[in-house]
């Protein structure tokens, strides 16, 4: 393809979209490769307080790159633990827009320092130094928030809980979670979302209830787990959230999403709680809240 434009000119206009598009135009021709691969285009795609962010992180990227574009693409694959090891920060690969996670140490986790109800250990698939591990509780909330500053702007962000299931867990079964995301100050929407990820079978194959309740639980002789099913006749299937498997080996179930407009000092709180159903829970391991630009559809 012949092009009269300079490299420049090429390279300027690029920087203009987006990484993805940028690989896009690299397949155009070797002046246009030059140009979208070029350190002047990969820049514009890093954020602008990047020496900063790098700055907090417990461990800097290796000073290796050979070029803009390869920081680029760790920091995509790599997310930076930060703050004392209390988030994670990375870029969604193919926009550039940036995500964070939230550690659970970082989160305001109720009864999250008393022993007999949570457990603060470590696991090798964790990112984060320490993961929450709920014992036991019939009150279960958990709570977070983060600067919508370390966020990109005008964009619509959801965010996640992630955690996983033992071999212990139970609880999950019958009362949903209530789930919220907003900005500070502002209107957030409200919905259910279950955290059993077998849940779906109690809706298709209801059982009627044994040993349901707080005080028959509190005082069985086999820590309170109940072999039945309650059947759900609120919401149709179709309706209902469960939790999905990561590519990490985690499960996500999201909390719900906002606009961040960017400009305003402002912060992003998001909760799960479960407090009306009276059952005592036990056996998540909770490594934080995900907040991550929402996919488009």
């Amino acid at each position: 393809m012949a092009v009269d434009l300079p490299e420049g000119c090429i390279a300027n206009v690029v920087s203009m979209t987006s990484p993805l598009e940028a690989c896009r135009v690299s397949m155009l021709g070797s002046i246009f490769r030059s140009a979208a691969e070029s350190d002047a285009v990969w820049e514009k795609f890093l954020p602008r307080d990047y020496d900063d962010i790098v700055a907090r992180a417990v461990a800097p990227p290796p000073p290796c790159f050979d070029s803009k574009k390869h920081l680029y693409l760790w920091l995509s694959d790599h997310p930076l633990i930060i703050d004392n090891a209390t988030k994670s920060f990375w870029l969604e690969k193919r926009s550039a827009r940036r995500c964070c996670m939230l550690a659970a140490r970082n989160l305001t986790i109720v009864w999250g320092d008393t022993p007999r109800y949570w457990r603060w250990t470590s696991v090798p698939e964790s990112r984060f130094p320490e993961v929450a591990e709920l014992v036991n509780v019939c009150w279960l909330e958990i709570r977070g928030k983060i600067n919508t500053s370390i966020l990109s702007p005008s964009t619509t962000y959801a965010a996640y809980l992630v955690f996983k299931s033992t071999a212990s867990t139970y609880g999950f079964e019958y009362q949903p979670a209530v789930v919220s995301v907003g900005i500070s100050g502002g209107e957030s929407e409200t919905r259910n979302v279950y955290l059993d990820p077998e849940g779906r079978q109690c809706l298709r194959y209801p059982i009627m209830p044994r040993g349901i309740g707080i005080f028959s639980r509190r005082f069985s002789s086999n820590m309170f787990r109940p072999h039945a099913c309650i059947p759900r006749e609120r919401e149709t299937e179709s309706e209902q959230q469960y939790p999905k498997v990561r590519g990490d080996g985690w499960m996500e179930i999201e909390l719900g999403e906002c606009f961040n407009k960017g400009g305003e000092d402002s912060e992003m709180e998001m909760s799960l709680m479960e407090v009306n159903g009276g059952d005592w829970k036990s056996g998540i391991v909770v490594q934080g809240i995900e907040i991550r630009p929402k996919e488009d559809t």
